[in-house]
């Protein structure tokens, strides 16, 4: 007889999740089956659930009925008969990045060109990603879920499960400083600086040895928190008091910052996200990793004159995951600031519209399973 879990399901787009009772899923060949502990709850979500497919029509939602949940952490319950490199009792964060895993783009280490890419329990990006989503139906909403071995992360002991949630955005974040390379000396813009994206670059970035991040947001309240983390190293500006690239080049003898990461989300201005651009140093990089959607009108003269870079970033890898975990368990990155805000399983729905109750993104919101 088939073992069965409680589960978070979704049925139709506008509908509340039901809690429901369904089969358990089982372990085989490479795949293992983690008991879920807690699963970090997306800012975005409630309009991912309501507006995606209109959005973004060629980006799919798993197949309903759906498991959604993106930052699941937990237990390794069962493994497969060739999993190597995990066992039974294991403390794991999954990364809910999928992909074909035999492709260059795979071999390579970099899944996120892979055709088959997806962020499993949240959205794919082209119709290969539903044949990911047939193989691994489980988002972190429920008690049990398959997934590969190579998407595990093995959680430090100093790491607890509800601060473990955060690994996925922490990861984007970290993702993207990577791809600007050594921070030593140099100067980094972070545009949107107190929501998720935002504290997550500023603790990676003030970790991996930058000389100053210029923070750009608009409230003052959560950026003078954000300043707080390193006064000598953090200058802030609100967006709402004029232009970030004048405010900027002000504060570098008119040359502008080394680099910038934009992390705004997807209705966020891109009249904000072009000024700040300007604000970045002839021969900078710029990284975008928040989803904010539209033509971007760009004059590519300036562009080729000032050797300009910029760069989109998706999630991350696990590797990047593993790294983190390290910096962590070893103290070189402290996320003791960051607030768990946390439902039960059985109120799934409540978290999902509760989760702008929180301070920006100093708050990580989860659900306890």
């Amino acid at each position: 007889m088939a073992k069965l879990m409680r589960a978070a399901r979704m049925h139709a787009v506008g509908d509340k999740m039901l809690i429901e009772t369904v089969e358990r899923p089982t372990a085989a060949g490479t795949d293992v089956v983690v008991a879920v502990k807690a699963c970090g709850m997306v800012p975005n979500l409630a309009n991912v659930l309501a507006n995606w497919e209109t959005w973004y029509p060629q980006m799919p939602l798993p197949p309903r009925p759906a498991i959604f949940g993106l930052d699941p952490v937990g237990i390794v319950h069962e493994v497969g008969d060739l999993v190597v490199n995990a066992t039974p009792g294991d403390r794991v964060y999954v990364n809910p990045g999928r992909s074909c895993g035999a492709c260059h783009a795979c071999a390579s280490g970099t899944p996120q060109k892979c055709d088959y890419w997806t962020l499993n329990g949240y959205f794919g990006y082209n119709p290969s990603s539903l044949e990911m989503f047939k193989r691994y139906p489980h988002g972190g909403f429920c008690e049990y879920m398959r997934a590969p071995q190579s998407a595990l992360v093995k959680l430090p002991d100093n790491l607890e499960f509800r601060q473990a949630t955060r690994l996925g955005y922490l990861g984007t974040s970290y993702a993207a400083v990577k791809k600007l390379g050594p921070l030593a000396g140099k100067s980094l813009i972070i545009h949107g600086a107190t929501g998720t994206l935002g504290v997550g670059a500023t603790l990676v970035a003030l970790a991996l040895g930058v000389s100053r991040i210029f923070a750009i947001a608009r409230g003052l309240p959560l950026l003078e928190r954000l300043q707080a983390l390193a006064p000598n190293r953090i200058k802030i500006f609100s967006n709402r008091e004029g232009s970030t690239a004048a405010w900027v080049k002000s504060l570098t003898e008119a040359r502008g910052a080394d680099f910038m990461i934009d992390t705004l989300g997807a209705v966020a201005s891109l009249d904000s996200f072009k000024d700040a651009m300007h604000g970045v140093r002839r021969g900078g990089k710029i990284v975008n990793i928040g989803g904010t959607a539209g033509e971007l009108g760009v004059d590519v003269k300036w562009w080729m004159d000032e050797q300009m870079e910029l760069a989109g970033s998706v999630w991350s890898t696990t590797a990047e995951g593993i790294e983190l975990a390290g910096m962590v368990g070893s103290g070189v990155l402290d996320i003791s600031v960051l607030q768990p805000k946390s439902w039960p399983l059985d109120e799934v729905n409540d978290a999902i519209s509760g989760v702008s109750s929180g301070e920006g993104g100093f708050t990580s919101y989860l659900v306890e399973i």
